[in-house]
């Protein structure tokens, strides 16, 4: 019976306090006309941008015997949607609930967690990345920040990166699996004063960049909401360029609509006050084609 309505397994943790994660993956695509199913990966009390003292629950033990029920039950997902794994372990589980499909794949979108600011975060470690890079050859698409892309190619980070081998990344990327790749948080070479996100469609073999102005301040869980309006927008029909407007442009009115406020940056962006823009009509003109 076709199902009215696209299923979405969301593989993230969640953070009972801050706008990240399922806190923010769950009304998005819940907006977007999306069902979610989520699969926690581990429970914090609080997210770990800005916050110290969390409370971490590891749900390695859990995923398993949940991922099994779903499986009695003959539950089917249109999408498997990976943000934040915990452990090696966790990887290696959920490659296998990838790898165990029956009927048509589901679309599979990876945000290979690892880092930022070309760092590595404080639960992350080189294991982790080298059970990433093994873990996205099973992607359709991923979105690694300009931190995790430099990790998963074992590049040198630097902000100062022409756009020719940014493409070159996306391209090397992309022959590790994925038919698409998008990388965020790009330092936009041509403008100090941008940002931009840059994509690769190894299908078309075409690139694509949509650049945005750079606002100084830092909102944790924007990059859990970029992806989750990507993944939104493709299983709505668009287009990988439309999608990545789509994106870019919520992100940026959310983030202009949060930073007017005096309010403690590391609760997120207000959501809250955006979420209803997701149901505007699409309007492109934002992206490019880069030659």
């Amino acid at each position: 019976m076709k199902r009215l309505v696209k299923r979405v397994a969301a593989i993230h943790d969640l953070s009972c306090f801050g706008r990240t994660s399922l806190a923010v993956v769950v009304p998005i695509l819940s907006t977007m006309g999306v069902q979610v199913c989520s699969l926690p990966t581990a429970v914090l009390s609080t997210h770990t941008g800005g916050f110290k003292g969390y409370h971490f629950v590891d749900l390695t033990e859990h995923l398993a015997a949940t991922i099994k029920h779903w499986q009695e039950l003959e539950i089917e997902f249109d999408c498997y949607y990976s943000g934040f794994l915990g452990s090696p372990q966790q990887v290696d589980i959920i490659a296998h609930l990838m790898d165990g499909y029956t009927g048509e794949k589901p679309l599979t979108v990876i945000d290979p967690v690892l880092g930022d600011d070309g760092r590595l975060y404080q639960t992350m470690n080189e294991n982790m990345v080298l059970k990433m890079r093994e873990f996205i050859r099973r992607a359709n698409i991923i979105t690694p920040n300009f931190t995790e892309a430099a990790y998963l190619l074992k590049e040198k980070f630097s902000p100062e990166i022409p756009v020719k081998e940014i493409k070159k990344w996306l391209v090397r990327l992309s022959e590790m699996g994925p038919e698409t790749v998008i990388i965020t948080s790009v330092p936009d070479c041509q403008d100090a004063k941008n940002t931009c996100v840059m994509a690769y469609d190894r299908l078309t073999k075409r690139f694509w960049k949509v650049s945005c102005v750079y606002i100084p301040a830092f909102f944790p869980g924007t990059g859990d909401t970029f992806t989750s309006v990507v993944t939104g927008s493709i299983l709505q029909g668009d287009s990988l360029p439309i999608a990545l407007d789509r994106a870019v442009q919520f992100i940026t009115t959310a983030i202009r609509a949060s930073y007017g406020f005096d309010y403690p940056r590391r609760e997120g962006i207000l959501l809250e006050r955006v979420l209803p823009s997701l149901n505007m009509p699409v309007v492109a003109g934002s992206y490019e084609i880069i030659e």
